[in-house]
């Protein structure tokens, strides 16, 4: 993606200091979800970036994660599997539990959503630390899946996400902060 098409993206985002807690800035996505013309070109500016990676299946990460792989699994003419928080799932569950910086969360998917070992793209609004990732890039080899590659909106890259995702999958963000 070309560096205007980056700052015409970015400008839509709005910053909304000390939230969800003091000290955080929260990059919010919802105004560029809210432009359809702008919404368009970031779906069209992922789906061109992970062509290359072949996915079978993208997997979105609950729950802005599933606005993003649901568009992204749309325009690519691919399956959508959603990955959520605890009891949110009908059935069964492959699960997985995870270390945040203040406490544990749980990932889980539904059993056999990813029969036959497909290659699978992990989708999510935005890449922070990439715990939440790489729980679930570990969740999908779990369940069966193997990972060709991460897809992003944006990318806090002060915050070192991609050093927790494994180092032979790609990752792609389309701005970067």
């Amino acid at each position: 993606m070309d560096r205007s098409l980056e700052q015409q993206l970015r400008a839509l985002v709005r910053d909304v200091p000390n939230f969800p807690k003091p000290g955080i800035l929260f990059r919010d996505l919802t105004p560029l979800m809210r432009d359809p013309q702008a919404w368009r070109l970031v779906i069209e500016g992922l789906a061109d970036r992970v062509e290359s990676h072949r996915p079978d299946l993208i997997v979105g990460i609950e729950a802005r994660g599933f606005l993003v792989g649901n568009a992204l699994a749309f325009a690519t003419n691919k399956g959508f599997v959603p990955v959520r928080k605890p009891g949110k799932l009908p059935g069964l569950v492959e699960g997985i539990d995870y270390s945040l910086e203040y406490g544990s969360d749980r990932l889980e998917i539904q059993q056999g959503a990813l029969a036959g070992a497909p290659r699978v793209l992990i989708v999510d609004d935005l890449l922070a630390t990439g715990g939440t990732a790489a729980a679930c890039a570990a969740l999908v080899k779990k369940a069966g899946g193997n990972v060709c590659g991460y897809g992003f909106v944006a990318e806090l890259t002060e915050l070192s996400g991609r050093t927790r995702l494994p180092d032979n999958q790609p990752v792609e963000s389309l701005i970067s902060y």
